[in-house]
């Protein structure tokens, strides 16, 4: 499995931003996906979630600004963020989980910059 982030940028705090997250192979569908991230200095911190059925949670701190969502058409997880803040600088990481959590896989990462 190989997953490939992207949509990383700059914005403005109270904008928006889009990140994707690409898998290779054909276990998307019944794996879960989360996002991840890491600022500079600081342990990497979970973010969101969203099972293969569907289900979602949120980090406090992104609730009610972020939103992940899934295709398992494209094989792809989104994580559409809102209302940027400048502590949400950081880089994002997607991790795909299969059944039974018996694996866990990393993407590269994608970086988001939120100026004040």
């Amino acid at each position: 499995v190989q997953l490939q982030a992207s949509g990383g940028g700059l914005v403005q705090a109270g904008g928006s931003l889009r990140v994707s997250c690409r898998a290779s192979g054909s276990i998307f569908s019944l794996s879960a996906m989360g996002w991840y991230r890491q600022a500079p200095g600081k342990q990497r911190e979970f973010v969101a979630a969203v099972s293969s059925g569907g289900s979602t949670n949120y980090a406090d701190s992104v609730k009610g600004r972020f939103t992940i969502s899934r295709d398992n058409a494209k094989n792809t997880v989104y994580l559409q963020m809102n209302s940027l803040k400048p502590e949400d600088t950081a880089v994002y990481y997607c991790k795909l989980s299969t059944p039974n959590a018996r694996y866990d896989y990393w993407g590269r990462g994608t970086l988001v910059t939120v100026s004040s």
